[in-house]
């Protein structure tokens, strides 16, 4: 309890990569700093797993040649990157029947996908119109916001095969509902993502590559950086702020600093007793951004039989609960792995089911995507992020109708000695581990240029 005794000039609440990354630019500039972590491990939604002996990621996973700050960190550290594997025909599931598709586009009814093309065009030209880091001063703001995505698209969608593709792709990007989303938060999170495109493409796109060994391998060099900087097991219970000095009262013991970071998601932020109370818009915020819902999967098999079968492994569904899967197999192609997301109210459903239920539904669902090749896997893992008690979902937040218009301003928005980060925080790359390290860097400068 040596460390109790000291004033840092900074507390970092999350060893996530915002956490992480906010520190390491902190004592860059010479500052003395404490990270304080509620998990016995670094990381957050950055997370290890294996299968079949073989490494993988059990959160996030995927790099696009966008995400600049993502790719300079992985370098810095010596980890490479390899592309996700493409090559062969995708597979679509709607309405109980199966298509595969070569193109980007799967094959749909040809008025749909024209309707879709329009979609597209609308959502960016929607997008163009939101001012940058200030999506709530948009002219259309309170008319967008509320509305969810789902009661636009009932307006504006014509055909129920759009609909459905646009469901499946919300549920892909958010991990939830369309009826539970904000039109206006919608469209910030593509705008931050450079776009619908991107965000969904391979090739070009936010999943073009992963990371030799996986990407939980950033956060935990990052970690060895900070040395005895970073202490675990220590949830923060309450933080009391003076006119001088921020005292963090934690598991682990009462720490004091001179200015605190919180890198955690909005949901165990508002969690934590201040003293005194967080500014009435920032509590409301905090308690108004619910968590993704979403089950990450993997299943391996002795041979990658799919890519005989000319596939990808490539899955896109608006009718199973297994609604995205793609092919994890190692390089070596010593094995064959396939990793799948359940989302939204399939994944709350299957989290309540558990594990057993679980594997039998994805196996059935990859069954009738491959056929009967895929009815007896050698390994099955998955992880349940609602089930987790330090990141209660995945992949990120998310707002309702009526939050961003209202209380958004305040996301970012130092109150006193406090100061936020997260991957929600970010005006780029919102959502994902780029993101993260955004606004790690950012929170990080903040302080800096006070003190």
């Amino acid at each position: 309890m040596a460390l109790a005794e000291n004033v840092w000039d900074v507390i970092v609440v999350g060893a996530g990569l915002a956490g992480l990354k906010a520190a390491l630019e902190l004592k860059a500039q010479g500052k003395s700093v404490l990270v304080l972590e509620a998990r016995d491990r670094v990381g957050g939604r950055c997370m290890m797993g294996e299968i079949a002996g073989q490494t993988i990621d059990l959160g996030g996973q995927w790099v696009g040649p966008q995400q600049k700050l993502l790719l300079a960190q992985a370098k810095a550290l010596g980890v490479s990157t390899y592309p996700q594997y493409s090559k062969g025909a995708s597979l679509l599931s709607r309405n109980g029947k199966m298509s595969s598709y070569s193109s980007k586009l799967p094959k749909l009814p040809w008025l749909c996908l024209i309707e879709l093309l329009l979609i597209e065009r609308r959502l960016a030209k929607d997008m163009a119109t939101l001012p940058d880091d200030a999506p709530w001063l948009a002219p259309r703001a309170q008319e967008w916001d509320a509305e969810s995505i789902e009661s636009w698209a009932l307006k504006h969608v014509r055909h129920s095969a759009s609909r459905d593709f646009l469901r499946t792709l919300t549920n892909a990007l958010l991990c939830a509902d369309m009826a539970q989303i904000s039109y206006l938060f919608f469209l910030d999170c593509l705008k931050r993502g450079h776009g619908l495109q991107v965000m969904m493409d391979v090739e070009g796109g936010a999943q073009q590559d992963k990371f030799r060994g996986g990407a939980w391998q950033i956060p935990r060099l990052m970690a060895q950086q900070l040395g005895d900087s970073i202490i675990l097991n220590a949830p923060v219970l309450a933080v009391e702020q003076s006119a001088d000095e921020v005292h963090v009262v934690s598991t682990q013991g009462n720490f004091k600093a001179k200015y605190l970071i919180i890198a955690t998601p909005p949901a165990l932020t508002s969690g934590i007793r201040f003293s005194p109370a967080l500014p009435i818009k920032r509590a409301r915020l905090l308690q108004h951004m619910p968590m993704g819902a979403v089950i990450k999967v993997h299943v391996a098999y002795p041979t990658a039989f799919w890519r005989k079968k000319g596939l990808n492994g490539a899955v896109a569904s608006t009718d199973r609960h297994l609604s995205v899967v793609f092919d994890q197999s190692p390089e070596d192609e010593s094995m064959g792995v396939l990793v799948g997301l359940i989302e939204g109210s399939h994944a709350l459903d299957m989290s309540t089911a558990g594990t057993a239920a679980r594997r039998q539904q994805v196996i059935e669902d990859l069954v009738h995507y491959f056929g009967d090749d895929a009815a007896q896997p050698v390994d099955y893992i998955d992880q349940d992020w609602q089930a987790e008690e330090w990141s209660q979902g995945g992949y990120a937040a998310h707002m309702p109708t009526g939050i961003m218009s209202t209380l958004g301003h305040v996301i970012r928005q130092p109150y006193g000695r406090i100061h936020w980060a997260g991957t929600e925080t970010a005006t780029e790359w919102m959502g994902y581990l780029d993101g993260a390290l955004q606004s790690g860097i950012r929170a990080a400068k903040e302080v800096v240029e006070v003190l």
